[in-house]
């Protein structure tokens, strides 16, 4: 928690950096030592003297937070005139570029969480060194408390590296410090060609996953993002672009494979992309290899899960005759060449419903975040309150943090309270309907997002995935073999299915044990035939019964080990109890003794009790026996 010295709520943020430091670094080491105490120094001064606070440097790069926006931009004047006139070590001359933006955040832990924080960040990144540029809401703040030699030179409008609409920049001007400087590096440059597509919403959270993408497309060729449908892989291609476009002079481009049916179609869209035209009698890869052999580029390929051969070939023989171009592919499933590097983009991270859920705890987490903002978009009025925060956490987490899920659930807040949004997700393929109407139909609804991926499937692994359903908080390779495999699918083949699965993003493989997000489960359990939840709960009841408790009993009944066992994989064992109880009969009173020692000892009594009540309703006409009679006392114990 920041301490009531430090800005919190509303916040100017004042950011900088030293232009080409990385080369001044690599020329002039020695020199660079004390030029760089020299610029630390200054800014620690000027920033303190201004009232601002040093909340975070990144090597040469200060984040600094202000009460108010005039004192920020007298720190960002009062700092570049001192820089401008220092004595330099020859043969460096320190240049900074600075930006400023006003907005409200969360603090935590000694820093500050939020959107204007990326704002003020990308505005940094399109200035150079001596610059100094504030946004349109600073401008406001500061335009009638200028000094008299400070004034403000409109930039007009410029597409920020935030891929969201055009916005104003400013540039600061001030007396003795140069004025004149090269076009901004902004989207719309001509310095940076690309065909990046301005999009409406604010890139949200994933700065890991942002920076390991980042740092794959530096060292590698071949970077592809791995997810399922939804979970924000194209999103987190297009700002990595973005953020690397000063790396590759002959530009960024971004070839959409969406809407494409015919795998022979991928290399013409490519030269589109990039706006070469198709050369008669050649074939567009010939075409396409040819043009790009001298050129140092990025190609954004997204979507090639449905055409992952072609896109695997066209891959191959680019990075094989075109030494400079690299490739950043989103997809379902890697490409499976060589030199290829996969970054998995996860779920956003969500808060745990069970934990007291306020105002505060919330703003940590990325899917609220997301939900929050993109819900004000659709109701201006809608905040977080203590009142609601606990519906807002519930409803984050049974979405599985997945950002077109979270997106859809928002827009119903344009009509619905969010506790009653979250009350309805019982029949969320259903509630999270109606995205963006210009996208295409399977990017409009969450069903319509899975159902491309389960079409994508060969039959064998259609047929496994429902059968993974009738798992509840994951299973490992022995109970899918046990549970799974029968019919049409051979035991052996239940791994190689598994891997297939994990590999398009349907499962997710933790350590030794699978699982699937609840939303992927969800629509499993609805697509299974009923004839095939039946077949496959029984095969799930008597593996769990007789593998887990049975043996559990047979080790040793009071044994820690045999009740940890039964913990790891409780929500299975539930189910089967479930099952179980729907036609119980004597022949389980082995698996019920075991289990009523596990909750004795778990202190899960509150549970058994409806179970044991309904056993007991049919176990009084049991005949007599010693097991029984265990069981009897053993449920009059409980009561």
């Amino acid at each position: 928690m920041l301490s009531s010295l430090r800005p919190s709520g509303t916040v100017t943020f004042l950011f900088t950096d030293v232009e080409g430091s990385t080369r001044l670094w690599d020329n002039h080491p020695q020199a660079m030592q004390p030029a760089l105490a020299r610029h630390d120094a200054i800014l620690r001064e000027t920033i303190a003297a201004a009232g601002g606070w040093t909340f975070k440097t990144i090597g040469d790069a200060f984040c600094a937070a202000f009460a108010t926006a005039p004192a920020a931009l007298q720190a960002a004047v009062e700092a570049q005139r001192r820089l401008s006139q220092e004595a330099w070590p020859e043969p460096v001359r320190i240049r900074v570029r600075m930006a400023l933006h006003t907005g409200s955040v969360e603090s935590r832990d000694d820093d500050y969480f939020g959107p204007p924080l990326n704002r003020v960040a990308r505005r940094l990144a399109a200035g150079h060194g001596g610059q100094t540029l504030i946004t349109e809401v600073v401008q406001e703040l500061v335009r009638d408390s200028l000094s008299p030699n400070v004034s403000l030179r409109p930039l007009g409008e410029h597409r920020l590296r935030d891929l969201v609409r055009p916005e104003q920049i400013y540039q600061v001007v001030h007396d003795g410090i140069f004025e004149e400087f090269p076009p901004l590096k902004t989207l719309d440059s001509p310095d940076l060609p690309n065909n990046l597509p301005l999009g409406t919403t604010s890139f949200v959270g994933r700065q890991k996953e942002l920076a390991d993408v980042i740092a794959s497309i530096g060292s590698g060729r071949l970077t592809t993002l791995l997810g399922p449908g939804g979970c924000g892989k194209t999103r987190l291609a297009l700002q990595a672009a973005a953020d690397v476009l000063e790396n590759f002079p002959d530009g960024v481009w971004f070839v959409d494979l969406a809407a494409l049916s015919d795998s022979a179609l991928v290399p013409g869209a490519a030269l589109a992309a990039i706006g070469i035209r198709e050369q008669p009698g050649e074939s567009p890869s010939a075409t396409l290899v040819e043009a790009l052999k001298p050129r140092r580029l990025l190609l954004v390929l997204d979507n090639c899960e449905h055409l992952i051969e072609a896109c695997a070939r066209l891959v191959t023989e680019l990075l094989r005759s075109c030494r400079e171009v690299k490739v950043v592919a989103t997809s379902r499933e890697a490409l499976g060449i060589a030199g290829e590097r996969t970054v998995r983009v996860p779920s956003l991270s969500t808060p745990d419903p069970a934990q007291r859920a306020t105002v505060e705890s919330l703003g940590q987490y990325d899917a609220v975040r997301l939900f929050v903002e993109r819900a004000t978009q659709h109701q201006p009025s809608f905040s977080v309150t203590n009142e609601n925060a606990p519906a807002i956490a519930q409803l984050c987490h049974r979405l599985d943090g997945i950002p077109l899920a979270l997106e859809l659930a928002a827009a119903r807040v344009r009509s619905l309270p969010v506790e009653e949004v979250n009350r309805r997700l019982d029949n969320l393929f259903r509630l999270l309907t109606g995205g963006d109407r210009t996208a295409l139909p399977r990017q409009q609804t969450l069903r319509a997002a899975i159902d491309w991926s389960f079409e994508l499937l060969s039959p064998t692994e259609r047929t496994l995935l429902l059968r993974l359903g009738a798992f509840s908080g994951g299973w490992t390779l022995d109970a899918a073999d046990a549970v799974a495999a029968g019919g049409e699918i051979e035991e052996w083949e239940v791994l190689d299915g598994l891997t297939s699965l994990v590999d398009k993003s349907l499962v997710v493989l933790d350590g030794e044990r699978y699982r699937m997000l609840e939303t992927i489960r969800q629509y499993v359990r609805e697509r299974t035939p009923s004839e095939e939840i039946e077949a496959t709960a029984d095969r799930h009841r008597d593996y769990f019964l007789h593998q887990v408790v049975g043996r559990a009993g047979i080790r040793e009944r009071t044994a820690k080990g045999a009740h940890d066992a039964i913990a790891r994989e409780f929500p299975n064992v539930r189910l089967a109890i479930e099952r179980m109880l729907a036609e119980p009969g004597p022949e389980h009173i082995g698996h019920w003794l075991v289990l009523a020692l596990f909750w004795m000892r778990r202190g899960g009594l509150g549970e058994a009790i409806p179970l044991v009540e309904r056993l007991l309703a049919v176990a009084r006409h049991w005949s007599p026996s010693f097991d029984v009679a265990n069981l009897l006392i053993w449920m009059g114990a409980v009561y």
